[in-house]
């Protein structure tokens, strides 16, 4: 791109003077998948999610990496996936008492909060379409992208844990409130919180799919968004079930037990293929989707 030329704005971000959008896919307004042309008549290929995830040179291995940002990701979230799973087993609550199984419980929400940060961190890091050179040389997380479909998708998750966070301490430490009590500091934050959850795996399924559905189960990344958001939808019917009645009772005790030892499972699997998403498939140095970012400029 010549020295003082200016890209072009589309819907989908700026396009250098030359160069044509042969093809874009998304949701809505979100553009998760761009092919364009060069004035060379070559062509070059952009997608959202592997451009977050892959780097060129993957730092450290696929299960052990701990300067790497991505495994962290993975790490924090099946952390806290163990924990949730483990605090729904009703032997392990047997053994240790209602109040060591809320504080499981709650520490596994602090994982998903520190996790969810993470990605925020991950998504605001990378640049998008349009943005000047391949890398963000000041690394900002406090921005504001409602164009970007993994954007919104990583602030509505973190707003999630958040809620998880409010319901789970409140389980763990303030386990004397009466039920009228419960009922609003509980429930309500896990029924917030997984909508949260449902809306940001729809998204991410969105994001991987290119649109509200694709059948791609050949790749690490389809099995990720689809596990969340099967997950998701687990939680959400433990949300239901857990809803405090006027005795003071749970609606359902088993199927509360049920949704969250399943979603846990599901957070767990999707979390684990994290790891190997990150190194599988590397792209070289000059690949073609990291050429796209750095002549946008």
């Amino acid at each position: 791109m010549e020295a003082g030329s200016k890209p072009r704005s589309t819907r989908s971000g700026a396009v250098p003077p030359g160069w044509s959008v042969v093809e874009e896919k998304g949701l809505w307004w979100f553009v998760t998948y761009r092919r364009l042309q060069r004035p060379d008549r070559s062509t070059v290929s952009w997608e959202s999610r592997r451009l977050r995830k892959r780097r060129p040179r993957p730092r450290g291995s696929t299960w052990w990496a701990p300067a790497a940002l991505g495994w962290w990701i993975g790490v924090l979230f099946a952390a806290g996936s163990i924990c949730f799973a483990v605090g729904a087993f009703p032997p392990y609550t047997d053994a240790v008492g209602a109040r060591i199984d809320g504080v499981t419980f709650f520490v596994g929400s602090l994982l998903f909060t520190s996790a969810a940060f993470l990605l925020y961190c991950e998504v605001s890091w990378t640049p998008p379409p349009g943005s000047p050179g391949v890398l963000v040389r000041v690394r900002r997380c406090f921005v504001f992208q409602p164009r970007r479909i993994d954007w919104v998708a990583a602030i509505v998750q973190l707003a999630g844990t958040l809620f998880f966070n409010v319901s789970t301490g409140h389980a763990a430490f303030a386990t004397l409130a009466g039920p009228t009590s419960a009922n609003h500091a509980v429930w309500r934050p896990d029924a917030f919180g997984s909508i949260c959850f449902l809306v940001s795996s729809w998204l991410s399924w969105a994001e991987v799919c290119h649109g509200p559905w694709r059948w791609r189960p050949r790749q690490i990344s389809w099995w990720i968004a689809f596990l969340n958001l099967v997950g998701s939808v687990a939680f959400g019917a433990s949300a239901i079930a857990s809803k405090v009645e006027p005795n003071g009772s749970l609606r359902s005790l088993a199927l509360s037990n049920l949704g969250t030892f399943v979603g846990a499972l599901c957070f767990l699997a999707g979390a684990v293929l994290l790891l190997p998403e990150r190194t599988e498939g590397a792209d070289p140095p000059v690949s073609t989707e990291l050429q796209l970012q750095g002549r946008l400029a």
